[in-house]
Formats: structure tokens, C-alpha cells, sequence
């Protein structure tokens, strides 16, 4: 029973955009957990018993945690579904790391470092160059540059098809971005690459993750960058959480105008919901000035 009810929520969650990967296979592992036992409902004791078996406190919350939420959903429609209480393995002890905002000088020396890897003469340097300065410049997600083929640079942008929550959008490039891609499909084209990925592995299909995240481990140390987010190696991803912060920083400073841009920067990131554009943003000397310049504006149009 439980089985048809699972396929119903996946299918659900699915249709409104979501991956749900993880999700799936946990829920997939606790129903074949349950059906074993005889259990047709979710119940609570069954939860917890399966929960437990999880490696550490984080797994065995994140397993409560999504079953519990399909047991929300079945339970509106059954009452004799069971809702696990969501501190059964006490509370979430969530901490959200702290981006790396890189200066300009710092995407330079990586792009820079990039330009430098081995073998040279081949499409490997010009190739890791370009893909950082490309989320560096737009603010794209790595699996979203990852994904792209080489149609999808258009007159008009970068088409990103079907990203996260399964939307395209359409993303308009600065002029030096759209050139340095230019000057990057030309390298190609005189090496003869003729893959359709626009970052192509070895074996002709797009890069893997893991592959770009050892490349740019490579990278931080031959910039000093290594340990430099406070003991911590930045990220390929603060990229993103960088040019949301940037664009920020040189929006113009009154309220109505900045509600305008992080909605149009929601937007351009392909954001479902605004608190997700906000989870991006970090204080910084700049914004951190504008704000207590604001302020003193402010108290001074009170007093007069």
C-alpha cells in the first residue's frame, strides 16, 4: 500500500519541480523497511527503529526528517499514517557556512592559474579558465555550466535548460563575457573539438564535478588561497554567492530600487522563491557602509 502511496508523492513533488534524488531513494529504503515488518501505514516506532540504523546524529535526523514529511502528506488523507515528532533525535544543530567572497584580484589569479594548467596547448587550460570566469561572470550554478552545449550560446545569451526545479531561463551576458566565450569556441574550433558539450571531459561528455572540484583544489594552492575562508578552502560555489554580492553592492542605494534588483537577481539566478536569493548574500565592508549610511539618512530626515 505504502508503495502506491510513495509513487504518488514522488510524483507529486516532481511535477511541482523538484529532484527529489535523495529523497527518493530514503523513502524508497524505509517503505521496503516497513513493508517487510507487515506495516501498511507509517507508523512512529517503525520510523525511529529505521532512523536509528543511519551512521551519525546528521543521517539519522535527515531520515526522520524526510519521512516525516511524507507522513504529513499521508496522513491528510489517512489518519492512520503517523507523524513521527520532528525532535525524536533532539533538535537540528544547523550551522550555514559562511561563503568566500572573492575579491577581484583573487578570480583573476584563478583564472589566471587556470590559463597555466598542464598540457599546455591542449583545450584543458583555456577550457577551466573560461568555466570560471563564466560563473564568476553570471553567477551560474556548476552543474548548470556543466550542462551547457555549445548551441546554447545564442545571440541573445546563455540558454540554461531545465535546472534546478526543471526551469530554463535565458541569461544575458556582458559584453566581455559573451567575448572570452568567443575567443574560447574559437580555441576549440582551431583544436579541432567538435564535442557538443561546452566543457567537454576526455571522453567527449561534459565535465564531472568531482573532476572541476579537484581541478580548482589545484588552483587555490597555486594562488595562496588555500585555508583562506577562514581555515577553510573557499569554494567553487562562493562564485555564485560572489557575483550575488558584487551586484548588490553596485545597485543603487534606496529601498524601491534595491527591492527591484533582487528580484531581477532572483530571477537571473533561477531562484524559485526570494528567501532563496537572500540565503546568497553576505555582509561585506561595502554593503555594511551603505546600510549605515542609509541609516544616518534616515534618522536625519526624522529629526528635520
Amino acid at each position: 500500500m505504502m508503495r502506491k502511496e510513495l509513487a504518488r508523492y514522488i510524483g507529486l513533488k516532481r511535477s511541482l519541480g523538484f529532484q527529489f534524488r535523495c529523497q527518493h531513494i530514503l523513502l524508497k529504503g524505509f517503505v521496503a523497511f516497513a513493508a517487510e515488518r507487515g506495516d501498511r501505514y507509517v507508523k512512529t516506532a517503525r520510523v525511529l527503529q529505521w532512523a536509528a540504523l543511519a551512521p551519525s546524529p546528521a543521517q539519522r535526523r535527515r531520515r526522520l526528517m524526510t519521512v516525516r514529511r511524507f507522513a504529513l502528506v499521508m496522513h491528510a488523507e489517512n489518519a492512520r499514517h503517523e507523524i513521527p515528532a520532528r525532535d525524536a533525535f533532539g533538535s537540528a544543530d544547523f550551522r550555514r557556512r559562511s561563503p568566500y567572497i572573492y575579491s577581484t584580484k583573487e578570480i583573476a589569479r584563478l583564472i589566471k592559474a587556470a590559463s597555466a594548467l598542464e598540457p599546455a596547448g591542449t583545450i584543458r587550460p583555456v577550457m577551466y579558465a573560461t568555466l570560471i570566469g563564466l560563473i564568476a561572470s553570471t553567477g551560474m550554478r556548476i552543474s548548470e555550466a556543466l550542462a551547457l552545449e555549445v548551441d546554447d550560446i545564442t545571440t541573445d545569451g546563455l540558454l540554461v535548460r531545465e535546472s534546478k526545479f526543471r526551469k530554463s531561463r535565458l541569461l544575458p551576458l556582458h559584453a566581455t563575457t559573451r567575448r572570452a566565450l568567443d575567443r574560447y569556441i574559437a580555441v576549440r574550433n582551431e583544436l579541432g573539438v567538435v564535442d557538443r558539450a561546452l566543457f567537454p571531459s576526455v571522453t567527449g561528455k561534459s565535465l564531472h564535478p568531482r573532476t572541476v572540484h579537484s581541478v580548482f583544489q589545484q588552483l587555490l594552492k597555486r594562488t595562496g588561497l588555500k585555508g583562506a575562508n577562514a581555515g577553510r578552502d573557499p569554494r567553487v560555489h562562493d562564485l555564485r554567492h560572489t557575483f550575488a554580492v558584487r551586484s548588490l553592492e553596485r545597485c543603487r542605494h534606496d529601498a524601491a530600487e534595491v527591492a527591484r534588483h533582487i528580484v531581477a537577481l532572483g530571477t537571473y539566478l533561477g531562484h524559485a522563491q526570494m528567501t532563496h536569493t537572500y540565503w546568497y548574500l553576505q555582509a561585506t565592508p561595502v554593503l555594511m557602509d551603505q546600510i549605515a549610511k542609509a541609516n544616518e539618512a534616515l534618522l536625519l530626515g526624522r529629526a528635520a
